[in-house]
């Protein structure tokens, strides 16, 4: 039984070594190289140079001067990258068509005098919960608001908004989106 029982041992040393520090040290090195920013979780800072949070993961905002964002399924708290998850609720579900309603509200009472239908990303959230982009239509649509609040032209946010939309990716893939978190940068650093 020994006889088995070493080169069994010695394996499991060997593999441990080299699949649990030599791999993860040589990734994390070559990451650290090639992609630092992406490594390193996306960063972003603000104009006073402090991190405001990950271009990579949806910010709470609700001030009306600000973009906001999808609602985020996460909880106990909003953005939650720890608890990240749909929350499952299907389109029948009365708890899904009650939160989108109060959603749809809030909108709705934060700029009454906007009669457009409200983007179905500003009502519902991701399936991871932490999406942090709308559709350059959910940006359009809070425009005014976010003008009136920061006495800003409506033709100098709208390009804001364009200079801060993303294309498909490769023209391919995905659909064209915003980033709620570089785009609210950019309008503070606008002051």
């Amino acid at each position: 039984m020994v006889k088995h029982l070493k080169p069994a041992v010695v394996l499991f040393v060997i593999f441990t070594v080299l699949t649990g520090v030599v791999y993860p040290a040589v990734v994390t090195g070559l990451a650290q190289l090639l992609f630092p920013n992406q490594a390193n979780g996306s960063l972003m800072t603000g104009s006073s140079g402090n991190t405001t949070g990950s271009n990579l993961i949806g910010q709470p905002f609700s001030n009306p001067n600000h973009f906001w964002g999808r609602p985020s399924a996460t909880s106990p708290y909003a953005y939650n990258a720890g608890a990240s998850s749909g929350s499952n609720l299907g389109p029948t579900n009365p708890a899904l068509v009650d939160a989108v309603k109060a959603r749809i509200g809030t909108l709705k009472a934060a700029d009454p005098d906007n009669k457009a239908p409200v983007p179905v990303d500003l009502v519902t959230a991701s399936g991871s919960g932490l999406d942090p982009h709308i559709s350059p239509a959910a940006a359009d649509y809070q425009i005014n608001r976010v003008a009136k609040a920061r006495h800003i032209p409506l033709e100098k946010l709208r390009a804001l908004v364009e200079a801060h939309t993303e294309a498909r990716q490769w023209g391919v893939f995905g659909e064209p989106r915003v980033n709620v978190l570089t785009l609210n940068l950019a309008l503070d650093a606008l002051r």
